[in-house]
């Protein structure tokens, strides 16, 4: 509960605080906020949890942030003025009904997502960067999500920050043609965020929830806002929903990942299902086409079947078939080499895997190995599938992926075993 509160409420009054401060100060609009999270962990467990404790933190962030113009000389001229704007924009509101400060809260938070992301930050340093400070994620868990060390993610935060010093980048959403160019940025991020938070990169757990509520928060602020709700955005969103809609049934009940096929589609998540059609519907104005759009298609096509087996996979072949024109990557070919299996056959599936162009990139993939398996088990040429399943399973990285390829592992033994008695 209060971990949840603190990463909403940390990127809030991040923004606020640099709308007043800078960019220039972001530094110091994190550490104020993480004095005042830091004060409460300390006040709480004794005092109570305070009737609105959201208020309570802004009002702690307020006097801390007072505390510190007040020693710090590079303000002592502009001192009063800025006391006094962070009086009117700080102050505590115990009523519920504040629909400005909120609006301006919305709009703080957009502006930092877009200096985060800002094009002359390198790619890595943006996201560890917007998961810093508009989600409040710590060094550690950043680079935990992410496969490298505390220390490698405090260097990025910390040359982000001065980079961001460096080149004076302005606290706002952008217009024009600079808007479209930042706004790319930023939904990548985002769908760098949510793919992590779907199917962790490394550590015991295969789902990272709070990353993909991370992602999908920010991502609806994004399509709420009248200069950022393009299509495309629209179309990230409905393919976050989409796919988290199905987070529950990813897994069983000991945490092994489950098959699609082996899913119990009851668990998967009707609202945010509707949600995700409804934004769909929404990205689906204008003559806009991205991977955004063809990837959300292939998720509704998935989350819309009553069961595996009434999947349409024609209709996902050719979307895989568009997605492949705007993104040649040897990922999407496997995907697209799965759905055109399920068409027509394993032996159409092994002939679009071999055709990958980069194909060799795959061979570090332990997907890749998997899909071959399926098809060679599929047309019964077990001894090709146990080839290919030892070899994905060498590859794997996470405890419950190896799992699940082990228990296919030996279910294709057991028939090869079976069909070889059948011979005899």
């Amino acid at each position: 509960m209060a971990e949840h509160l603190f990463r909403h409420e940390a990127g809030k009054l991040i923004s606020v605080l640099t709308g007043i401060f800078g960019t220039a100060r972001l530094q110091l609009a994190e550490d104020v906020v993480q004095e005042a999270l830091g004060r409460a962990l300390q006040t709480w467990p004794y005092y109570g949890v305070p009737k609105n404790p959201a208020a309570w933190l802004t009002q702690t962030a307020k006097n801390l942030a007072l505390d510190l113009i007040r020693r710090e000389k590079l303000f002592h001229d502009k001192q009063a003025s800025i006391i006094t704007t962070i009086e009117q924009r700080l102050a505590q509101d115990d009523s519920e009904d504040a629909p400005r400060f909120e609006e301006e809260i919305k709009d703080g938070r957009l502006r930092l997502m877009f200096t985060c992301c800002h094009p002359q930050l390198p790619a890595e340093a943006q996201i560890a960067l917007a998961l810093k400070t508009l989600c409040g994620f710590s060094p550690a868990e950043i680079g935990r999500a992410f496969l490298t060390s505390e220390a490698a993610i405090a260097k990025r935060l910390t040359r982000a920050r001065q980079r961001i010093q460096e080149l004076a980048l302005p606290f706002e959403i952008p217009t024009g043609s600079e808007l479209a160019i930042r706004l790319e940025g930023v939904l990548q991020t985002l769908y760098l965020l949510f793919n992590e938070g779907y199917k962790a990169s490394s550590g015991d757990q295969l789902i990272r929830a709070d990353l993909c509520s991370e992602a999908i928060r920010l991502a609806s602020l994004l399509a709420e806002h009248p200069l950022a709700g393009h299509p495309r955005t629209h179309a990230l969103l409905a393919l976050m929903l989409l796919n988290a809609a199905r987070l529950k049934g990813r897994t069983d009940a000991g945490g092994n990942i489950l098959r699609l096929e082996d899913q119990d589609r009851s668990t998967w998540d009707g609202n945010l299902i509707a949600l995700g059609i409804h934004h769909l519907g929404l990205a689906s104005t204008g003559e806009e086409l991205t991977a955004y759009h063809l990837q959300a298609g292939i998720a509704a096509c998935h989350c819309i079947a009553p069961n595996y087996e009434s999947t349409d996979w024609s209709r996902i072949l050719s979307l895989y078939d568009q997605l492949a024109r705007i993104d040649a990557s040897p990922v999407i070919a496997l995907n697209r080499a799965v759905a055109l299996a399920n068409v027509e056959g394993p032996e159409a599936g092994i002939a679009a895997v071999a055709a990958i162009r980069d194909a060799s990139t795959l061979e570090s993939y332990y997907l890749f190995y998997a899909v071959l398996g399926e098809f060679e088990a599929r047309r019964e040429s077990f001894p090709a599938a146990i080839d290919h399943l030892q070899k994905a399973i060498e590859l794997s990285d996470l405890e419950t992926e190896k799992n699940l390829l082990t228990r296919r592992l030996q279910s294709y033994q057991q028939r090869h075993r079976e069909s070889r008695a059948g011979a005899n």
